[in-house]
């Protein structure tokens, strides 16, 4: 994967900007060695890696916009991180670059249960914003697999889902308004805690936007009473092109589950090994839950296992009780650690309409036997995110890039069929260069007048989302 040669003008300059930001910020929230500086040098995409010039750790809004003015005059590349769990490569640094990240910015601002809304800072990991409200009866939605660690802040800059977000919606239907920080330091409120802004909508333009238009510092999220319960059922079938079938033929059925989750055998596998979760060994996995009161989830799940059972299960289970509903989910959660102890492998995050499922996943079996690479499919099918996980091994020369062949042709299905290259984990430096697939010239030109109008000197989050040749000249421009 190409980056951008660093600009010497920034390393020749390099004592000046530190001694600038420990002006503005504590003397340990400046990190300069290179010793420490390895612990940025890449997030959750670990193939590449690039430490930066020196890392930042603000604690206030204040501190986020006086290290962005020094780093907008003296002309220095700022590459903001959350936690770090980004599959894209949306928080690997450039070698001029200054890392800002809002580990330490982590505080409930304002909790508001008549409006349904509470204020975070962005550093503020996606679960603990549950955990802030779970025990007056409310929860916040996007519930992305990585919940445990990812931040609101990554969360935002990606639009991340989770395995509910086909009832709930993902990041950009549960955000209500950020405050953020320019890169000349001006720092912005948009939206609040009202149901819709007036005016343009602009955090529409903001989520999704990874790190390209500012720095959220802090963020109003929707948070919603929690529903009086909730049943998963367990689905296994002899084919990934049958599971997917189901999964079409529910949607049509007019029904919403709360989520529909898919995994194929290689996932299974290493997930009972790893969770002993109870899965029975087929081809393809579903679980689907639904919640309600006590009739509604009777109703919805009759009509869910009748489906079911027309497509001969292998295994059709309803949890019994909360702690059978909780090893069903455990399994679910375990899935990319589970694969991770088994191979190195690289996650897709390309959507599909459901109604091509079946069709999608055979050209991937059929794909994996071409490219002599396995696959593990675990997605989040309710919706079409697909996450496909490519097995290779790290240490054999050119299996790294014929990965990332193999990558780019699913991705480039997902567009065929009438998807897109990403769902929730951004297009980081992993698709950059092949966002001419999904849009045309004039498409990515808007797209990049959009970031004139934010970050004239293209300072933030350089060398992502737009192919490196046009970030590039816009940049020296």
């Amino acid at each position: 994967m190409q980056m951008p040669a660093p600009d010497t003008r920034v390393f020749d300059r390099k004592d000046q900007i530190v001694a600038q930001l420990r002006a503005v910020l504590p003397a340990a929230a400046v990190i300069t060695e290179l010793s420490e500086t390895r612990a940025y040098e890449c997030d959750g995409l670990t193939a590449y890696r690039c430490p930066p010039m020196c890392a930042v750790l603000p604690s206030t809004t204040a501190e986020v916009a006086a290290v962005m003015k020094i780093c907008h005059d003296m002309d220095v590349p700022v590459v903001p991180r959350g936690a770090g769990t980004s599959l894209a490569g949306g928080a690997m640094p450039t070698a001029d670059s200054v890392i800002l990240g809002v580990a330490k910015m982590n505080d409930v601002i304002e909790t508001n249960y008549y409006d349904r809304y509470i204020r975070v800072q962005t550093g503020r990991t996606n679960l603990s914003v549950t955990g802030a409200v779970e025990t007056d009866g409310f929860f916040y939605a996007p519930d992305p697999s990585s919940q445990l660690a990812c931040a609101i802040a990554g969360n935002i800059a990606m639009n991340s889902g989770g395995a509910h977000c086909l009832k709930y919606g993902v990041t950009t239907n549960n955000l209500m308004g950020v405050t953020m920080v320019m890169m000349d330091g001006t720092v912005v409120e948009i939206g609040g805690g009202h149901l819709d802004a007036g005016g343009l909508d602009l955090l529409g333009v903001i989520c999704g936007s990874e790190g390209q238009l500012g720095v959220v510092t802090e963020a109003t999220l929707r948070i919603l009473p929690k529903p009086e319960g909730a049943r998963p059922v367990l689905m296994g079938y002899d084919s990934s092109e049958v599971a997917g079938q189901v999964v079409t033929d529910i949607i049509q059925a007019g029904v919403l589950p709360v989520a529909i989750e898919f995994m194929d055998r290689p996932c299974i596998e290493a997930t009972e090994n790893f969770a002993h979760a109870g899965y029975p060994m087929c081809e393809a996995l579903l679980i689907v839950e639904v919640e309600g009161s006590d009739a509604e989830i009777d109703a919805q799940l009759a009509l869910i296992m009748k489906i079911a059972a027309k497509h001969n299960p292998v295994e059709l289970r309803e949890a019994k009780d909360a702690d059978e509903a909780g090893r069903i989910w455990l399994g679910r959660k375990s899935a990319f650690g589970a694969m991770g102890q088994i191979n190195d492998y690289m996650c897709l995050d390309g959507t599909i309409p459901v109604s091509e499922l079946p069709f999608v996943l055979r050209r991937i079996s059929e794909m994996s036997k071409e490219f002599g690479l396995d696959v593990g499919n675990v997605f989040h099918a309710g919706d079409g995110n697909m996450h496909p996980l490519i097995l290779f091994d790290a240490n054999k020369e050119g299996d790294l890039e014929l990965c990332e062949a193999f990558g780019a042709e699913i991705l480039k299905l997902c567009v065929e069929v009438g998807g897109c290259l990403t769902g929730e984990h951004g297009v980081g430096i992993e698709k950059r260069d092949l966002m001419h697939v999904q849009y045309d010239a004039p498409d990515l030109e808007a797209q990049m007048a959009v970031k004139d109008v934010f970050d004239p000197k293209w300072l933030l989050n350089a060398a992502k989302v737009f192919p490196l040749d046009a970030s590039q000249t816009r940049r020296a421009i």
